[in-house]
């Protein structure tokens, strides 16, 4: 009788643990980040808190550079760093700087950045998924999806500026020589608007 009384307890410990409020809503927040849902209706930018609100799905050891690129920059003192979101019509750029001046997104940066998306759709693919536009004070750095062809993009315009690719088995056609054409073609407007960007942010915190 006590081993049947004992089960039942655990059976409906299991239950509420299921349908806690709080273990749902965790789930359904992972969700909403992951396929990039909005739950209310909201201005084309929002600000946000970075480490909650930002969620990447290309692994953060090959692609995740907030936290790491900035001791290949030459910033002795990283620690201090400071970093603030934004959400730009779908879309997230972060800015990267020392002061808190530094982390004022502008009109013309987020002009830029809309241009950026949307010129990549037209240019590129427009079966892309975007990964956030890190900003930092002598880098920008941009990664994404193209899903039609299974491979992701890097674009950086700092020291190690370039186009990087990723991906597994990819069949090397016509299609897939054009698309990395594009790529590169595009790359050289990304670099051209974000090097004006970098030079107009620099004069500013002078």
């Amino acid at each position: 009788m006590s081993n049947s009384h004992d089960e039942i307890k655990k059976l409906l410990k299991a239950s509420r643990t299921l349908l806690s409020s709080d273990k749902l809503n965790e789930e359904y927040e992972d969700i909403r980040i992951k396929y990039n849902l909005l739950s209310e209706q909201s201005s084309v930018i929002d600000r946000f808190d970075v480490g909650k609100s930002i969620e990447d799905e290309i692994d953060d050891d090959e692609y995740e550079t907030a936290e790491t690129d900035d001791e290949e920059m030459g910033d002795e003192d990283s620690s201090n760093d400071k970093k603030q979101g934004y959400r730009v019509s779908g879309g997230i750029l972060v800015l990267h700087g020392k002061e808190q001046t530094d982390l004022e997104l502008t009109t013309d940066e987020k002009t830029t950045f809309q241009e950026t998306m949307d010129e990549f759709v037209t240019e590129v693919s427009d079966l892309v998924d975007f990964n956030k536009l890190n900003v930092f004070p002598k880098n920008v750095e941009w990664s994404g999806k193209i899903i039609d062809f299974d491979i992701e993009f890097y674009f950086s315009i700092g020291e190690e500026n370039g186009v990087y690719i990723n991906s597994q088995m990819v069949k090397v056609d016509e299609k897939f020589l054009e698309l990395l054409t594009k790529l590169q073609n595009y790359y050289e407007k990304f670099k051209s608007k974000w090097s004006k960007v970098l030079a107009s942010r620099k004069r500013t915190s002078i």
